[in-house]
């Protein structure tokens, strides 16, 4: 089992929430994040005052699935998050070593 991880814009988290859930992929835990890439931040003037925002507000997707199933929750983000803008966001992928559901105490794949 994998965990991805995908830091992605706000405004793409609709399209990407109702893809992964027609792809088959119904489960996730979406959070509100903030973060700074290669973007380095942007300067804003208020009221005549500048301000360097360093931290842009992003949305961060979790999903685990099975191994074999990566690969398409990997293109289905990629296909729905990108915009071609620099800011688009990345995607992590790691081992998940086990899963429990809590209410029935399944374990493993089952408990996806």
């Amino acid at each position: 089992m994998k965990k991805v991880e995908a830091i992605i814009r706000h405004e793409v988290l609709e399209r990407v929430r109702d893809a992964l859930d027609q792809s088959g992929f119904h489960g996730l835990t979406v959070t509100e994040v903030r973060g700074a890439g290669s973007q380095r931040g942007y300067t804003e003037s208020y009221r005549g005052a500048k301000a360097s925002i360093v931290f842009r507000p992003k949305v961060k997707i979790e999903i685990v699935a099975s191994d074999d199933s990566v690969e398409r929750v990997l293109s289905v983000i990629c296909e729905n998050a990108q915009t071609g803008d620099v800011g688009d966001g990345k995607i992590f992928v790691t081992s998940v070593d086990e899963v429990v559901r809590i209410r029935t105490q399944q374990r493993g794949s089952e408990a996806i």
